[in-house]
């Protein structure tokens, strides 16, 4: 009942905001509908911590301590994300970059998303989590096109390209991976494609035909994760669409992706019984945090440069995935809730910095402590949070991966901590003018919605100084199912 209401929300809301988006109250619905999402996502995480893992629907949803954090993630996010928005949007249409109809638009599309991502990640079967992706997809290109501009839609059109053939790849791994099941449990029809199924008898799976379905899984999954050099379409996606939408897509989009992979990975090292695997992803992660971290020094563009922040992030997560072990896949579930809480807290207080400066460029932006001081704290806060500056909880789980690396894989820890100080520079060097110059811009027509950037840089805050005990063993249990 919890789920249905977790999938049911959002996908009602997106039809009543298709109606009725276009009114001055459908921010305020948009942040309701987001609302009661949360309050069932809550209710489903009460329950799995009360009686443990669930099928529903005929097992084509289940939902364990792995995912249901993840729920509860996407769920906490959306409803920041909807609050953020509604003076933001509000904003934009007094500038006349957008109007009543996109809005609309917009309203819908966004609980479209949220509902395409909670399927994702709930769904049992592989075939449908493709489906959700690929809908989430598509979404997301109409949001990413919403200002109609030459740049925003050849964004769009990079996203929808590039992503549409890595999700094409995935299809063929799904197809790859019906097909090894098909031999053990062709009885069962598309149930086959159920991941309960497949990871009761994963041991008994064919290992080169399930190797080959992995590489396929990775690439494809992997270009909607960012992993370089597959992600070209993030930075452009992020710079040209609404603040909003680049929140949700590092907070939320890449988290799911990468859930997916990591499903991937369980059956493939349990079908192959080698590290082959894990090194995989470890090499993927390695490459795009090295890449993204020295790429940084050359973006001009505040919502590009943290668009490759989270490249570089979403490899250390896939790097720590590709380690193993509890300890490892701690650090990177812990990373996945701090990164996520994080950037879309930078993104809220960069989209705002945006419209006070009246453009994105870096070197447009400067003295926002002098002409709105939340705004400039949020920002600077932000910044050092995802910088993994103590005592944030980035700090902590890049501590734990760093340790784990220094520990198994000596050889990859100078690559990680060249890159991470690579990161650190490149960032501050560009926020700290942007912070404390000196500025002649004038104060916003609507008081910003920062409320939201303040609460997620708290829970990062005690996330590094304390973690709950209730909330570390939800992670150790989420690790240990992972393996």
């Amino acid at each position: 009942m919890e789920l249905a209401w977790v999938l049911g929300t959002p996908l009602f809301g997106a039809i009543v905001l298709a109606v009725f988006g276009a009114r001055r109250s459908a921010a305020e619905l948009n942040v309701v509908i987001s609302l009661a999402t949360l309050i069932a996502a809550a209710a489903l995480v009460l329950r799995i911590i009360g009686q443990g893992s669930m099928t529903v629907a005929h097992e084509q949803f289940f939902v364990d301590p792995f995912n249901v954090f993840l729920i509860a993630l996407t769920a906490l996010i959306g409803f920041t994300t909807a609050v953020f928005s509604r003076p933001y949007m509000r904003i934009e249409q007094d500038h006349g970059r957008l109007n009543a109809h996109r809005l609309r638009l917009y309203h819908s599309m966004y609980q479209l998303f949220m509902a395409a991502m909670l399927v994702a990640l709930s769904t049992n079967n592989m075939g449908l989590l493709w489906v959700a992706m690929e809908a989430a997809t598509l979404s997301t290109v109409l949001l990413v096109s919403l200002y109609r501009t030459r740049a925003s839609i050849e964004a769009a059109w990079k996203y929808f390209i590039l992503c549409g053939v890595g999700i094409a790849l995935a299809l063929f791994g799904t197809i790859l991976l019906y097909f090894a099941a098909e031999r053990l449990l062709g009885g069962e029809g598309m149930r086959a494609l159920l991941w309960t199924h497949l990871n009761a008898v994963k041991g008994q799976l064919d290992p080169t035909v399930i190797g080959l379905a992995f590489v396929f899984l990775l690439v494809g999954y992997g270009t909607k994760v960012g992993l370089a050099p597959l992600h070209n379409w993030l930075p452009d996606a992020h710079a040209e669409g609404p603040t909003p939408v680049s929140a949700v897509l590092s907070g939320l989009l890449l988290n799911v992706a990468m859930y997916a992979v990591v499903r991937c990975k369980i059956l493939a090292v349990g079908a192959m019984h080698s590290a082959l695997p894990g090194r995989m992803l470890m090499a993927f992660g390695l490459f795009s945090t090295v890449l993204a971290a020295f790429l940084l020094w050359r973006q001009r563009d505040i919502k590009r440069l943290f668009g490759y922040s989270s490249i570089e992030h979403m490899g250390i997560i896939t790097f720590a995935f590709g380690m193993g072990g509890p300890l490892a896949n701690f650090a990177a579930l812990l990373h996945m809730t701090v990164h996520s809480l994080t950037k879309s807290a930078i993104f809220f207080a960069a989209g705002h910095a945006s419209q006070i400066a009246g453009t994105q460029r870096i070197d447009g932006i400067r003295g926002l402590l002098t002409v709105s001081p939340t705004v400039g704290w949020g920002l600077m806060l932000g910044s050092l949070a995802i910088l993994g500056t103590p005592p944030f909880g980035v700090f902590t789980s890049e501590y734990m991966v760093l340790i784990t690396a220094m520990r198994d894989h000596p050889w990859a820890t100078p690559l990680l901590l060249v890159a991470l100080a690579v990161a650190f520079a490149a960032i501050f060097f560009k926020v700290q003018p942007m912070v404390f110059g000196e500025t002649d811009a004038q104060r916003l027509p609507h008081p910003p919605a920062l409320v939201p950037v303040f609460v997620h840089l708290s829970i990062v805050l005690m996330l590094g100084l304390y973690i709950p005990p209730a909330l570390a063993q939800w992670y150790r249990l989420a690790a240990s199912l992972i393996g």
